[in-house]
């Protein structure tokens, strides 16, 4: 199913050149017509798919993000986003510490995310203690088959000093010293127009989803 017209990526094209609240009020109906409503019908959809695999009991609203950019502490004062981002996991977008499907559509940044974004400490403390005790597992999960084909490599900040308890298994499993564990599959912009939009994101769910699984599980949620 095709859910987006070539005006979706263009309008954040336009958006990019006019980012001011001016400009997008006097283009709110078109922002709505291309792009709210068709990625609401999408998210609806993705999160029927997802749901197929694993329990969800998500809204849509509880997926998608705003438009509209915090700039509270930011020096780029620009009022919003230049894409559409949704978040389909148990939690949704209110918890980023839950491993799911992170999907971002924009002409900019147009991709898949997966893994646990924002782990708190205790979480970080079972995500190393599953490492330590079957990083073979974990590595079997992340260096082959189709993960490795899509997503290539862990990525996140890591930490500059580790606990003490920690730093042999750190030198043998430098990953223990993440502070993060989330993967990206980038798409192609081109590919929002198209009617393989979701069977493409799927097919990159199913190849993170095991890893997902693991992390899932390691931070016991």
């Amino acid at each position: 199913m095709k859910y987006f017209s070539e005006d979706y990526v263009q309008f954040f094209k336009d958006l990019a050149a006019n980012n001011h609240k001016e400009w997008f009020h006097s283009q709110r109906k078109r922002y709505e017509e291309s792009v709210k409503n068709p990625f609401a019908k999408f998210t609806i959809d993705l999160i029927a798919e997802v749901g197929k695999h694993e329990k969800l009991s998500i809204l849509p609203k509880e997926s998608i993000s705003r438009i509209n950019r915090d700039i509270r502490f930011s020096k780029d004062k620009t009022p919003y986003n230049l894409q559409l981002n949704c978040f389909i996991s148990t939690a949704g977008k209110k918890d980023k510490s839950v491993p799911g499907l992170f999907v971002r559509l924009g002409p900019g940044h147009c991709g898949v995310m997966g893994g646990s974004y924002s782990p708190d400490k205790d979480q970080l403390v079972g995500i190393r203690e599953s490492l330590m005790k079957d990083g073979k597992s974990f590595h079997k999960l992340i260096d082959t088959g189709d993960f490795n084909t899509h997503f290539e490599t862990i990525l996140g900040e890591t930490m500059k000093r580790i606990p003490k308890e920690y730093q042999d298994a750190a030198e043998k499993e430098p990953l223990i010293l993440n502070k993060q564990f989330y993967y990206v599959s980038d798409l192609n912009p081109k590919l929002i127009a198209s009617d393989k939009l979701i069977s493409t994101i799927m097919e990159r769910y199913h190849a993170m989803k095991p890893v997902n699984d693991y992390l899932r599980k390691a931070i016991g949620k």
